[in-house]
């Protein structure tokens, strides 16, 4: 297994930054990478909400069903998916910081098999890149509007 986090300082209330990075629908307004992703089960977000997602990995497009094993309001979600023999759990930590919100991405990347061992470097190598990028793009979207 191979870990890759990164962290950032938003300029925002934990409460909205939560509500923005839990709806699914919005990760691929985030999340770098991401084509698309509609949710497949309904009601509001929250444990065991499904969505499919589709993103660009290494020059592919990939397609995963997310599932959200982890859910506590105003605080942290985990999803998790699989493709292609690696599964990923991410988990996005949110704590009241500065003026904002002190946020923590973290992915763990599992080959699922020994056959895809040696692609777990490949993956949290391009992952590594993804969250720094993911991170700006939440920064940016709760960045003031200059003025």
């Amino acid at each position: 297994m191979r870990t890759v986090n990164a962290s950032a300082e938003i300029s925002a209330p934990p409460s909205d930054v939560f509500a923005f990075l839990a709806n699914l629908e919005n990760l691929p307004a985030w999340q770098s990478g991401i084509v698309s992703a509609e949710l497949k089960t309904p009601g509001p977000v929250g444990l065991g909400s499904r969505a499919h997602v589709v993103r660009s990995l290494m020059g592919q497009r990939i397609a995963v069903d997310v599932v959200v094993v982890g859910f506590e309001p105003g605080r942290s979600v985990e999803l998790e998916s699989a493709a292609s023999g690696i599964g990923i759990r991410a988990v996005l930590d949110l704590q009241p910081g500065g003026s904002g919100t002190a946020l923590s991405f973290t992915m763990e990347i599992r080959a699922q098999n020994i056959f895809m061992a040696p692609a777990e470097g490949l993956v949290a190598g391009a992952a590594e890149q993804d969250l720094a990028d993911s991170l700006e793009r939440v920064r940016a979207h709760f960045a003031p509007p200059d003025g």
